[in-house]
């Protein structure tokens, strides 16, 4: 059997992975925080496919621990998809809300990791996946944070992948640009169409298309990629 636990299963990119790697074979362990509903229904979409729901609170310090304790079995791919923004000014955040984005971002991913790590590689054998954004390539203002994190997030998968490539183990990141996810609904019709007309293929991304692109890069068809961030964003940032 082979497991992978999807962190952020709830959103638009989290399930279309989860239906990728089901179609894969895996064993899922999806992760939400909220959105209960959402993962039942995903569930439900995947009847064929062995699925465990956790719930957990990545912003908060006891998230990663939550997790941990659901999981009585070894990870073979973790993808690292849990994530929010915030949009307008840096001067405007409460620190708390610094400190749960920080919490959320790196703090968990790399708590979450540093522990599912050992048995992967004893195993000689593993894929973690992060998924970070375009901001955290070329990073955006109004959202300097969200791109700060990000961006951090691209690090660490660069020296991750660097640490444990001896023991086999697969590290990489995907950043994608404008995805047509519920983060886009802070977006009026009109203020999506202008986005579209700037990025060169004329749309927004589809979420199955990012699960499209992680489903190879832990597949065997990528043996030799590691430490890599792939941008996927329509030409919009080359």
């Amino acid at each position: 059997m082979k497991y992978a636990l999807i962190t952020g299963a709830s959103g638009g990119i989290g399930r279309e992975i989860a239906i990728a790697l089901a179609k894969e074979g895996y064993c899922l362990y999806l992760h939400y925080h909220t959105n209960e509903q959402s993962i039942d229904d995903l569930r439900e979409h995947l009847a064929s496919t062995q699925t465990w729901k956790i719930k957990a609170n990545l912003a908060a310090k006891t998230g990663v621990s939550k997790i941990l304790e659901a999981i009585p079995t070894s990870i073979d791919v973790l993808v690292l998809n849990s994530g929010n923004s915030y949009v307008g000014l840096m001067t405007d955040m409460e620190d708390t809300q610094v400190e749960e984005m920080i919490q959320l971002h790196l703090t968990s991913p790399f708590l979450l990791t540093k522990a599912l790590l050992p048995l992967m590689v004893q195993k000689k054998a593993g894929n973690i996946v992060a998924v970070s954004s375009i901001w955290g390539v070329t990073g955006a203002s109004c959202e300097v944070l969200y791109s700060t994190l990000k961006g951090g997030l691209n690090t660490f998968v660069k020296a991750l992948a660097k640490e444990v490539a001896p023991s086999g183990i697969r590290v990489n990141g995907v950043a994608p640009g404008a995805i047509a996810t519920k983060m886009m609904g802070n977006f009026s019709d009109d203020e999506i169409e202008s986005l579209c007309d700037e990025i060169p293929m004329g749309r927004l991304g589809e979420p199955k298309e990012v699960a499209a692109l992680i489903a190879f890069l832990i597949s065997n068809q990528a043996p030799y990629l590691n430490g890599q961030i792939i941008n996927i964003n329509g030409a919009w940032y080359c």
